[in-house]
């Protein structure tokens, strides 16, 4: 029996090949996928908490794709590693490493020239990495674990809340969320930096 799975709004689905990286062949529904992810990921999220980082060592493609394998490497083979296929999203596969780069550079210098304030600059880096899409699936709480890390790195005394509400899993909280990164998409920044609620320790 295949691994069932069922999308909802925003998630994007993996193909035939995608699947066959599942390392733990005994799950078999999406919910089980859900449990299994969510402990690796609250291992990153422990592993993250634990160091002190500086933006340069942050922004890399090296650090982004380590964050990635730590976040999902437990349970998928291709954890860490750019998506082979196309999705439905602007960004084709052999652009990935191109565009990141593009935003690697453009988040440097936003942090070198003071462009916008650190809080900003952390949610607009993390809009244009799940905008880019690096990797099969993940996405979406790879780039909010990227912007967590990246606003430590910056400001200490700040952190987001993402509205302390589940983003995984159908509910009025996840289509705010999805409404405020369709803002961004049109070039609104606000509502997903109000959403990620960065606030002061």
């Amino acid at each position: 029996m295949g691994l069932d799975l069922t999308y909802i709004a925003g998630q994007t689905p993996l193909d035939d090949d995608e699947k066959e990286g599942l390392k733990i062949l005994a799950i078999a529904t999406k919910e089980e996928l859900d449990e299994f992810e969510q402990q690796n990921i609250e291992q990153a999220i422990e592993w993250s908490l634990s160091r002190n980082f500086k933006p340069a060592q942050v922004l890399t493609e090296k650090f982004i794709k380590d964050v990635h394998r730590r976040m999902l490497g437990k349970v998928w083979k291709w954890a860490g590693s750019f998506r082979r296929t196309n999705k439905n999203i602007v960004v084709d596969k052999w652009q990935i490493p191109t565009s990141l780069k593009t935003l690697l550079d453009d988040t440097q210098f936003w942090i070198a020239h003071h462009t916008f304030p650190a809080a900003e600059t952390a949610i607009r880096f993390k809009h244009r990495l799940v905008s880019i899409h690096c990797f099969a699936n993940g996405n979406g709480r790879h780039s909010r674990l990227m912007a967590d890390i990246l606003i430590r790195a910056l400001d200490k005394q700040t952190e987001f809340s993402w509205g302390t509400g589940d983003l995984t899993h159908k509910s009025p909280f996840r289509d705010t969320y999805l409404s405020a990164v369709k803002a961004a998409d049109k070039g609104d920044i606000v509502p997903l930096i109000n959403f990620a609620n960065p606030a002061q320790r």
